[in-house]
């Protein structure tokens, strides 16, 4: 990954948005990382792959639930709220 200072990007910026098409480019402020520039293909393939894994994972949690049973049907469910409602639990 190319890094630039900020002061760079502000100098350079048509050639740093050239490069940010084919790869991520770093900014760096007082020799610290500050931005990272991507291109918005990049940036929607990202999302996408993060929202793909998260997806996984709430699966995941689903599955292992309904396996220790921690999940109920729905007339238990509308059962214990009416109990609830009724001042009974």
């Amino acid at each position: 990954m190319y890094t630039y200072t900020l002061s760079e990007a502000r100098n350079r910026h048509g050639e740093i948005f050239d490069r940010a098409t084919a790869e991520p480019v770093l900014l760096t402020k007082q020799s610290r990382p500050s931005h990272v520039l991507l291109s918005a293909t990049a940036y929607t393939k990202l999302i996408d792959k993060l929202t793909e894994l998260e997806e996984a994972v709430w699966g995941k949690k689903a599955i292992d639930a309904l396996s220790k049973e921690e999940m109920i049907g729905t007339e238990e469910f509308t059962h214990a709220l009416t109990k609830i409602a009724n001042g009974e639990a």
